[in-house]
C-alpha cells in the first residue's frame, strides 16, 4: 500500500488521509476521487498518531525502507530517510508539521525501457483532403520509464480506440442501458492532424453523442450521460483531458525536435568549411600573429575577420520557429488542469486523469529541460515570446495540487538509446533500448536562470536616469537641441526598449519562481520548501557566509570538496573601495588599476552600456568555469558592477599549474561596443613577464582586447567570459614559448623547455609562495582555500618540478633563454628554487 499512499500524498492528501481513503476504497483511483470530493477532509491523524511520536517516526521510516527494497526505481521519486541527525533532532515535531519529511526527490535513478519502433500508419478522415497519421499506442506511451504510469497510458489508449486488448473491443455503450453502442476507432481520438485546432474541432464533433434509440446525450470518451444544461463536451471528463494533452504535447514535442534537428543540421553544414587550415603561400600552416601549433600557442590565424553577415536573418528565422512552438503551446495549455480557469474550474480540473500528469512529466518536461538549459539570459529575453509561454505553463502546473510535485521532481532524460533489429514470424521488429537517468528538476533549472536574472537586474540599476531638473531654455537652445538629436532618437529608443524588455523578462521570471515556491509552500509546507531550497544551486556566497570545507583523506574526496567550494565561491559581490579616503571627496576610490577611469564614470548613465553589463553579469553568475585542474573566480563591486577583479588558477599540464594569477577588469564607457580593459597584476611589482602575451607592466596581448592581431572584439556578441577563458586556455598554455611569433616553430626545443622552466620558478615564487604569504584583496580566502584543499597534490607537483628544473637562475623575462646553453644545469639547488619550494611546502603543511 505504501506506493499508493505516496501517490495520494503527491496528489495533495496528507499521509493520514491517504491511509484512510485506501483503507475504505481499495482502488487507488476510487480513493483519490473520494478524497477530492472532500470525504476525508476531517481526517487529521490516524491510529499511528496515538502512539508515541518516536515510535511513529520509526514506523514511517521502516515503511519507507521496505518500499525502496520492493519498488526501487518504479516510481517517479525515491523515498529514503533524511539525515539521521535531522530526524532525531525533533522527530515528533517534524512528523506532525512536515508530512513529507521522509520523501525526497532523488536524481540517482536510472531506468531501462524497451520500445518498439512502429511504421507510421495513415488513414483517411472525412473532411480532410490528405491522409492523416495515426498516433500508435507505442507513440502514445513512448518516453515513459515508469511502470505504474505506463499502465495508465495503456488503459486510456485501449479504452478510446478499437483494440482486442480491452473488454468491450472499443465500443461505447449508451449509459441508459438501451443496448445501443458506438464503436470507437483510433482515428477518433488519435489522429495527428496538421493543425491542433483541427484536432480540437474534430473532437467537438464526435465527443457529444446522442443515442438514436432513447435520445440520451452522452460522452463518447467516458460513456456517461451529459448533465442537463452541460454545453462544454471537451470539459466533461478526465479521459478527454488526458488524450488531448497526450496528443497535443506529442505534436509540440515533434515540432520542437524537428526544428532542433534542422538547426543542428544547418549549424553543422555552416561550420564544416571553417575547419580547413589556413595555409601560407608556401603551403605551411599560417603562423602570422599568434600561430596555432599542435603543442600550445594561442592559435589565431593572422588578420582573419569573422563574417557576421546574415545574423539578422538567422535571428528572424529563429523567432519565426519560436512563434510556431509558442502558438501550439498556448493552444494546448488551455486544456491543462487549472482551478483558476476563467469562468470557474471544470469537473476534470478537480480530478485530472493520471495520464495527464504522465504526459506532462515526460513530454513537457523534455521541452522544459531543453529550453531552461539555455545558458544565455540575453537569448531568452530576445526570444521572450516563447519563454513567456513556458513560464505560463510552469505557473499553471505549480498552482494545481495534483501537478505541483512536478516542479521539484527530477526530470528523467533519455541519455542513450540503441536500436535492436529482431526477426520473429517472418517479420522484422525494430526495438529501441533506451536508458533514462534522473536530471535537474524544472525548479532547479529555473533557479539557475533566476540567479542570472537577479544579477542582470543589479546591472540595470545603473541605467536608471538621474533626476531631471527642468531648466528654461531659450528658443535658440530648443532649436539646437532638435538639431543635435536628429538621427539619434531611433537608436536611443531601441536601447531603452532593450532595457525595458530585459527588465520585464527578468522580473517576470523571478515572479514565476516566487509563485512556484508559494504554491509548494501552500501544498507541501514550509519545511518541504526549505529542504528544496537547500538543494538548489547557489550563484555565490559572501565571504562572511563562506562555509569551511574539509579536504578529506583521499584525492577523490579533495576533488569533490574543491568543486563544491569553488562552485559556491566563484562569483561574489564585495566592497572594492578604498577605506579611509578623504571624506571631502565624494567620488570613491577603488583598489583597482583603473581607479581613475572608474571615478570618471561615477555618475554616468549610459543605458546601452548598462544593458550590456546586465547581460554580462547574468552569464558570469552561473557560467564561470570551475574544475580541479583550473578555475576562474570573480569579485564584483557591490555598488559599481563595472568594477571587477579576477583570479585564474593555472591549468594542469602547464608551467602555470595551480598558480594564482590576478587581473583587474573594468567595463568602460563604450562597453560592449568596445572590449573590456584588462590589466595583469601578478607581476612581482612589475619585474616578471610570465608569457609573451603577459608583459611585466601588466599588458595583456589578446586579439579580443585589440592588443594583438587576429579576430577582434565583436560588439554585442563577444563577452568578458570569452575573454577570461581565452586567457585561461590560450595564454596560460602548455608551451608558452610558442606564443612568441618568432618562435612559433620551436615546439619541444631546448629553448622552449628552458622558457617553461623559468616560468615555473616565477610561478612558485610569485603566484604561489608570495600569493599565500601576502594574499591580495579580495581573494585572501580563495587563495588560502585553494592551496589548503590541493595541498597534497601541490606538494607532489613541486617535487616533480624540482626534478624537471634546469638549474638556471631565475630571469624576469624568459626571452633571454632564447639562446641555447645560457646558464648552468643542475638539480635546482643553486638558483633559489629549492628554497622557494621548501618555504611553500612549509606553508602548505601549516594550512
Amino acid at each position: 500500500m505504501n506506493k499508493d499512499v505516496a501517490q495520494l500524498v503527491e496528489m495533495g492528501a496528507n499521509p493520514a488521509q491517504a491511509r484512510a481513503a485506501l483503507s475504505k476504497y481499495k482502488d487507488l483511483m476510487d480513493a483519490a476521487e473520494k478524497f477530492f470530493q472532500g470525504e476525508f477532509d476531517n481526517v487529521q491523524e490516524d491510529e499511528q498518531a496515538q502512539s508515541p511520536a518516536s515510535n511513529r517516526a520509526e514506523d514511517v521510516e521502516m515503511e519507507d525502507d521496505e518500499e525502496v527494497e520492493e519498488d526501487e526505481g518504479s516510481d517517479a521519486y525515491v523515498d529514503y530517510d533524511s539525515d539521521e541527525d535531522d530526524v532525531q533532532q525533533d522527530s515528533a515535531t517534524t512528523k506532525v508539521n512536515d508530512p513529507y519529511a521522509g520523501i525526497f526527490f532523488s536524481k540517482d535513478r536510472r531506468e531501462e525501457v524497451i520500445e518498439v519502433e512502429e511504421e507510421p500508419l495513415f488513414v483517411s478522415v472525412p473532411g480532410i483532403d490528405e491522409q492523416v497519421e495515426l498516433m500508435s499506442q507505442g507513440k502514445f506511451m513512448a518516453g515513459c520509464p515508469e511502470q505504474g504510469e505506463q499502465s495508465f497510458l495503456f488503459s486510456l489508449y485501449s479504452e478510446l480506440s478499437e483494440s482486442q486488448l480491452n473488454d468491450h473491443d472499443g465500443k461505447c455503450a449508451c449509459p441508459s442501458g438501451c443496448g445501443h453502442t458506438v464503436k470507437r476507432q483510433q482515428s477518433d481520438f488519435f489522429a495527428l492532424y496538421p493543425k491542433f485546432s483541427t484536432y480540437i474541432q474534430r473532437l467537438q464533433q464526435i465527443v457529444p453523442q446522442k443515442c438514436p434509440k432513447c435520445q440520451t446525450d452522452f460522452c463518447f470518451a467516458c460513456g456517461e450521460k451529459f448533465t442537463q444544461g452541460f454545453s462544454e463536451p471537451l470539459w466533461h471528463c478526465a479521459n478527454i483531458q488526458g488524450v488531448i494533452l497526450g496528443v497535443g504535447l506529442f505534436m509540440v514535442e515533434r515540432l520542437f525536435e524537428q526544428q532542433k534537428e534542422d538547426h543542428e543540421a544547418k549549424d553543422t553544414s555552416e561550420r564544416e568549411p571553417k575547419r580547413r587550415k589556413t595555409r601560407d603561400v608556401d603551403g605551411s600552416d599560417f603562423s602570422g600573429g599568434l600561430g596555432r601549433k599542435s603543442k600550445g600557442g594561442i592559435g589565431y590565424a593572422g588578420e582573419v575577420k569573422e563574417d557576421n553577415s546574415g545574423q539578422a536573418e538567422v535571428q528572424a528565422l529563429q523567432l519565426a520557429k519560436d512563434e510556431r512552438i509558442r502558438s501550439l503551446l498556448a493552444e494546448v495549455r488551455v486544456y491543462l488542469p487549472s482551478l483558476q480557469r476563467a469562468g470557474g474550474a471544470r469537473p476534470c480540473d478537480y480530478l485530472p486523469h493520471p495520464s495527464s500528469l504522465t504526459h506532462l512529466r515526460r513530454r513537457f518536461n523534455l521541452i522544459t529541460s531543453e529550453l531552461l538549459r539555455n545558458d544565455s539570459l540575453a537569448d531568452m529575453s530576445d526570444r521572450h515570446g516563447l519563454y513567456f509561454e513556458l513560464l505560463e505553463w510552469l505557473e499553471t502546473i505549480s498552482s494545481h495540487e495534483s501537478l505541483c510535485s512536478m516542479m521539484p521532481m527530477p526530470i528523467m532524460r533519455n541519455i542513450s538509446q540503441q536500436t535492436v533489429v529482431k526477426k520473429a514470424n517472418n517479420m522484422t521488429i525494430r526495438e529501441r533500448k533506451i536508458i533514462y537517468e534522473g536530471s535537474a528538476s524544472p525548479r532547479e533549472l529555473l533557479e539557475v536562470i533566476a540567479l542570472q536574472a537577479q544579477a542582470a537586474l543589479k546591472g540595470l540599476e545603473s541605467s536608471k536616469p538621474p533626476e531631471i531638473v527642468e531648466i528654461e531654455l531659450s528658443e535658440e537652445q530648443k532649436r539646437q537641441a532638435v538639431v543635435d538629436t536628429k538621427g539619434k532618437s531611433k537608436q536611443d529608443s531601441g536601447t531603452l526598449d532593450e532595457t525595458a524588455k530585459l527588465s520585464v523578462f527578468c522580473n517576470r521570471l523571478l515572479a514565476t519562481t516566487s509563485q512556484i515556491d508559494r504554491s509548494l509552500r501552500d501544498l507541501k509546507g514550509n519545511d518541504f520548501v526549505t529542504r528544496m531550497h537547500a538543494s538548489l544551486p547557489k550563484a555565490f556566497t559572501s565571504a562572511s557566509n563562506a562555509v569551511y570545507v574539509e579536504a578529506g583523506e583521499t584525492e577523490e574526496e579533495a576533488k569533490d570538496a574543491y568543486m563544491k567550494w569553488a562552485t559556491a565561491s566563484r562569483f561574489e559581490y564585495c566592497d572594492l573601495t578604498v577605506s579611509g579616503a578623504d571624506s571631502s571627496d565624494e567620488t570613491l576610490n577603488y583598489k583597482h588599476y583603473y581607479n581613475n577611469e572608474i571615478r570618471m564614470l561615477a555618475n554616468a548613465s549610459i543605458p546601452k552600456r548598462s544593458v550590456a553589463i546586465a547581460k554580462e553579469l547574468a552569464i558570469l553568475t552561473t557560467n564561470l568555469p570551475v574544475a580541479w585542474d583550473s578555475s576562474i573566480f570573480l569579485r564584483v563591486d557591490d555598488t559599481r558592477v563595472d568594477v571587477i577583479k579576477c583570479l585564474i588558477t593555472g591549468p594542469e599540464g602547464t608551467p602555470y599549474h595551480n598558480g594564482c594569477f590576478i587581473f583587474d577588469v573594468f567595463l568602460g564607457a563604450n562597453y560592449n561596443q568596445s572590449p573590456p580593459s584588462v590589466k595583469y597584476m601578478t607581476t612581482n611589482g612589475g619585474k616578471y613577464r610570465f608569457n609573451p602575451n603577459l608583459y611585466a607592466d601588466g599588458k595583456v596581448c589578446l586579439s579580443l582586447l585589440g592588443t594583438w592581431s587576429g579576430p577582434g572584439w565583436v560588439p554585442f556578441k563577444s563577452t568578458l567570459l570569452q575573454t577570461l577563458i581565452s586567457i585561461q586556455s590560450m595564454i596560460l598554455c602548455e608551451e608558452p614559448y610558442l606564443n612568441e611569433p618568432g618562435w612559433a616553430s620551436g615546439a619541444g626545443t631546448p629553448q622552449s623547455k628552458a622558457y617553461s622552466a623559468n616560468i615555473r620558478r616565477m610561478v612558485v615564487r610569485t603566484a604561489m609562495l608570495d600569493a599565500l604569504k601576502n594574499p591580495p584583496e579580495p581573494f585572501e580566502e580563495v587563495i588560502r582555500t585553494h592551496f589548503r584543499l590541493k595541498a597534497r597534490a601541490i606538494q607532489k607537483q613541486l617535487d616533480d618540478w624540482l626534478k624537471e628544473d634546469d638549474g638556471k637562475q631565475l630571469a624576469g623575462d624568459g626571452a633571454e633563454y632564447a639562446g641555447v646553453g645560457r646558464g648552468t644545469t643542475g638539480s635546482g639547488s643553486s638558483n633559489g628554487f629549492q628554497a622557494d619550494v621548501d618555504a611553500l611546502k612549509k606553508l602548505l603543511k601549516e594550512l
